[in-house]
C-alpha cells in the first residue's frame, strides 16, 4: 500500500539500511519473511521498517491491556438527604458515605430542598456541613458547596494517608466515633 516511489528503509534490528526504491524494499522485507510497514509518511522521503506487523499489534494489545489492569477506575457515589431527615435515615446514610469513602470512592453528597425549604436553603447546608464533620477522618470536602434554587451540593473524597501510592484510611474507630455523633442532643431538626 506503499505509493511513493523511494523510501527510507529501517530493518527489524533498528538498523538503517539507507533510501532505496520500493519494490526493492519489499522484495527484502519477504525476502526476510517479514512485513514492510509505513511508520514516518509525514518525513522526505517516508520512513518504513521491516518487522512483523501481527507481533507488534499483538505487543502493542497487551501493552494496553497491562496499563488498563493498574489503572484504578474512581466512582462518584451520590446519596441524597433532606433538611428534615429523621435521625435514623441520618445515620444509615451516613453509614454509606463512610464506606463508600472508605473503598476509596468520591461521594457527591446532596441536600434536596422542596416547596418553603427553597426559601431556607441555610437548612440545608446545616446538614451537609453537619455530613462533612461527621466524615471529617476519613472524607474531606473536594472544592466549594454548591447552590441550586433546588439544592444544596458537595463532592466529598476520601483521605490519604502517606505518600503517592498509600492506600485509603481504614480507621474503624474513627468510624464508631462518627456513628455517636448521630445522638439524640444532636437532632438534625435543631433549629428549626
Amino acid at each position: 500500500m506503499i505509493r511513493v516511489p523511494e523510501i527510507r528503509v529501517i530493518d527489524e534490528e533498528k538498523k538503517q539500511l539507507g533510501v532505496m526504491p520500493t519494490s526493492e524494499a519489499l522484495s527484502t522485507a519477504r525476502q526476510r519473511g517479514l512485513d514492510l510497514v509505513e511508520i514516518a509518511p509525514e518525513a522526505t522521503p517516508p520512513v518504513c521498517r521491516i518487522m512483523d506487523y501481527g507481533k507488534f499489534l499483538y505487543e502493542l494489545h497487551k501493552k494496553d491491556h497491562e496499563a488498563k489492569k493498574h489503572q484504578k477506575t474512581i466512582q462518584v457515589k451520590e446519596i441524597k438527604f433532606r433538611p428534615k431527615i429523621s435521625i435514623h435515615d441520618y445515620t444509615f446514610k451516613l453509614k454509606h458515605v463512610q464506606r463508600f469513602l472508605e473503598e476509596g470512592n468520591k461521594v457527591k453528597i446532596t441536600i434536596m430542598l422542596r416547596g418553603r425549604e427553597k426559601s431556607r436553603p441555610e437548612m440545608g447546608l446545616a446538614i451537609l456541613n453537619r455530613v462533612i464533620g461527621d466524615v471529617q477522618g476519613i472524607g474531606k470536602s473536594d472544592g466549594d458547596v454548591r447552590r441550586q434554587d433546588w439544592a444544596v451540593s458537595t463532592v466529598l473524597v476520601p483521605v490519604r494517608l502517606g505518600g503517592r501510592n498509600a492506600k485509603v484510611k481504614n480507621s474503624q474507630g474513627s468510624a464508631k466515633e462518627v456513628q455517636g455523633h448521630g445522638g439524640e442532643e444532636n437532632s438534625p431538626q435543631e433549629g428549626q
